[in-house]
């Protein structure tokens, strides 16, 4: 068996994360070969994954990327075991890679394709690379159950704690006014853009309740349910003496659709 010297394994170490031992291991199976080393390493990861694989992953994080002058978004999740993991600065670094990738790359229509294609600013290493790697060094499932790509100028805003993340399409505006209403569709979560997308049946119920008493009635109850509801007359909430829409004209902008996930849970998406 070749001798593996401590400086090696020290190296290998300080690439991988990985216990000395396992380093060690690996660079004895290999015959020294570092390269070789970290290819294995990342097939025990893998395997990991295919033997724990029915482990429920309820936690993670959902990344979020726009660029609004070059007319691109994405949005993606990545779940993981556990809370403390979903936190991890290597865990929230991944799926900002990911969703860097996937706005910035050839796009993805499947996980699959998206982790088969290159790691940003990881030179000569997959984003499967990196997730391999990170599953070994954790020792947790990872799963990627969805990603989206929008193909137009977007805002984009994912919560700190990952658990919520939006893209806003929009024409025109600033990507700080486009980001700061990604952040209320976050937050908000409306039901519709404009009030013609209103559910029919609770318009019919406030017409019927309240058209007998007077239009200003009326007028006012549809007004109040559509600041609940819809997007565009809901106030702002970085500045509620404004709505919605009042925010995106004062700024030239024209917000032509929404996507909002819950770490999760449902897509809420809408668009003219």
């Amino acid at each position: 068996m070749t001798k593996i010297s401590a400086a090696a394994v020290k190296a290998l170490r300080e690439k991988t994360q990985l216990p000395m031992m396992k380093c060690k291991w690996a660079l004895e199976q290999t015959g020294g070969d570092e390269k070789a080393a970290i290819e294995l390493l990342r097939k025990e990861g893998a395997k990991f994954t295919e033997q724990r694989g029915q482990r429920e992953t309820s936690s993670g994080r959902i990344a979020v990327y726009a660029d609004l002058e070059k007319g691109v978004g994405a949005m993606v999740e990545l779940q993981c075991e556990t809370d403390p993991v979903a936190k991890n600065e290597g865990f929230r670094q991944l799926a900002d890679m990911l969703a860097q990738q996937l706005a910035t790359g050839p796009g993805a229509s499947t996980p699959e394709e998206l982790l088969s294609q290159p790691a940003p600013g990881a030179d000569g290493e997959t984003l499967q690379d990196k997730f391999n790697d990170l599953v070994n060094q954790i020792r947790e499932v990872f799963r990627l159950p969805r990603i989206l790509r929008i193909d137009a100028p977007c805002g984009g805003y994912a919560h700190f704690t990952g658990t919520l993340g939006a893209l806003v399409q929009v024409e025109g505006g600033t990507p700080e006014a486009a980001r700061d209403v990604a952040m209320h569709v976050a937050a908000m979560n409306p039901e519709c853009l404009v009030p013609e997308q209103a559910s029919k049946e609770k318009v019919a119920e406030i017409e019927e309740k309240y058209g007998a008493i007077n239009e200003m009635a009326l007028k006012n109850a549809l007004k109040k349910y559509y600041a609940e509801v819809v997007l565009l007359h809901q106030p702002l909430v970085k500045d509620p003496s404004k709505t919605v829409g009042q925010f995106a004209e004062e700024h030239g902008m024209k917000v032509l659709g929404y996507v909002r996930w819950e770490l999760g849970g449902e897509e809420n998406r809408c668009s003219l």
